[in-house]
């Protein structure tokens, strides 16, 4: 048998399979997927469980499979009130990058990033991230100084960054407008490559797998109730599905982690509010890249639908609601249409709100609280998905040995005590 007929064999063996697999999805569609093999299974709270951690995000769902991969802990409950997924991590913009200004907002940034790299392949699961670059526009020369000089220190921990010209950012981005004549003029900016988005659902979903493939417990509909402790030591905790006995909880549960940590009696420094983002109708592929802007308040990129991607600042009001005001998404449409003219013709097809808790000093609480076996993961505010792999790496390492390692040591609660404060509000950009 020549190539060519082997060739035409596999080209015949690949169109039978596609036949099989187009007909096989319409038949699971048609009987609403019933008998598809569960991704993870639908478990039942047992009794105790060596850790419990609440929060079904990706921050929780990543520091139960590192528990269990690295740390060899199996008998592990991940606790949700809802369902996997559907809390921030479903409501976000997906944005990834690491170039931040300060040495220990860098360290954890890049050590995720670096785990966003080989992702995909350590859990086996598709997650579509796309290092399509991250670019942060300037609109006056104040602000491409300040620029220059974030770079610098950017580079300083090994970190890519580069500072792109106007022109130079015409050729990187060609839809963009940098006419001097606009209110906010692009003067320049700079651009992380090793940046850029993922599928918020599938991180999820890889994680969930992945530790259920480890024997991980994932709970949901399971709403906390109370953390039961003796003395100042964590016992358990008390459900709507009856109690669960542990040592060890991990709180993950984003904004509102100062609910829960008050169920223990704790106060942490944070303040909770809405964060609203949009979606416009799907057109075809013209930004493949991600823009944000500090000075006209705005980001933005394409989702692989087509959907113009936006996003803005946090509501400037406390609240735990959902809907956000008007405000806001009015802002970032018109700082978007001045920077791309086409959008001015697009509708806006979705517009929903996340809930952001956010430390004093924009940067998060990686910390084990006064009370023994009690830890707290929260504070990320608005950047916290870019982090995801980060964060539950090194959350799992601090639950299992009790002691932060050097990445999350200054992220301890302790730091709003000494005045060792990460002061990362320039740096996180617009919201991320």
């Amino acid at each position: 048998m020549v190539a060519s007929d082997i060739d035409r064999g596999h080209g015949a063996l690949n169109d039978k399979k596609k036949r099989y697999s187009a007909f096989a999805l319409a038949r699971n569609a048609a009987s609403y997927h019933q008998d598809w093999q569960r991704a993870w299974r639908k478990a039942s709270p047992k009794a105790s469980y060596d850790a419990v951690i609440i929060g079904g995000g990706g921050h929780g769902l990543a520091t139960a499979y590192y528990l269990a991969s690295v740390h060899g802990m199996k008998n592990i409950a991940v606790i949700e009130k809802g369902w996997i997924g559907g809390g921030n991590t479903g409501r976000n913009t997906t944005i990834i990058r690491s170039n931040y200004l300060w040495d220990e907002s860098a360290s954890i940034y890049e050590h995720a990033l670096k785990l966003w790299e080989g992702l995909a392949q350590d859990l086996n699961f598709n997650i579509m991230f796309s290092q399509r670059g991250v670019l942060t526009i300037a609109h006056s020369e104040h602000e491409l100084k300040e620029m220059s000089r974030r770079v610098h220190a950017i580079r300083l921990n090994g970190i890519d960054s580069d500072v792109m010209s106007p022109a130079e950012i015409k050729k990187f981005v060609p839809c963009i407008n940098i006419d001097q004549s606009i209110r906010y003029p692009v003067m320049g900016g700079f651009v992380q490559q090793r940046g850029g988005t993922a599928r918020h659902d599938a991180v999820a979903w890889g994680y969930a797998r992945a530790a259920d493939d480890m024997g991980v417990d994932i709970i949901q509909n399971c709403e906390v109730t109370g953390l039961r402790r003796k003395g100042r030591k964590i016992i358990g905790i008390d459900t709507n599905m009856g109690f669960i006995k542990t040592n060890k909880v991990g709180c993950v549960v984003a904004g509102h982690s100062s609910v829960m940590a008050d169920m223990a009696g704790i106060h942490l420094p944070l303040a909770s509010r809405p964060l609203q983002a949009l979606v416009s109708e799907p057109i075809k592929p013209i930004l493949d890249t991600v823009i944000m802007s500090n000075a006209v308040h705005m980001y933005i990129s394409q989702s692989d639908k087509g959907e113009m991607v936006l996003g803005a600042g946090v509501d400037k009001y406390n609240s735990y609601a959902q809907r956000g005001s008007f405000p806001v998404p009015e802002h970032m449409i018109a700082a978007a249409v001045e920077l791309f003219p086409f959008m001015s013709r697009l509708r806006m097809l979705r517009h929903w709100g996340g809930i952001v808790d956010t430390c004093p000093d924009a940067s998060p609480i990686l910390s084990k609280t006064d009370i023994d076996g009690l830890y707290f993961n929260c504070g990320w505010g608005t950047g916290g998905f870019k982090a995801t792999p980060g964060s539950g790496h090194v959350f799992a390492d601090l639950i299992a040995n009790d002691r932060p390692n050097k990445i999350a040591a200054p992220y301890a609660l302790s730091r709003f005590e000494t005045g060792f404060l990460i002061d990362e509000h320039g740096a996180a950009g617009v919201a991320h």
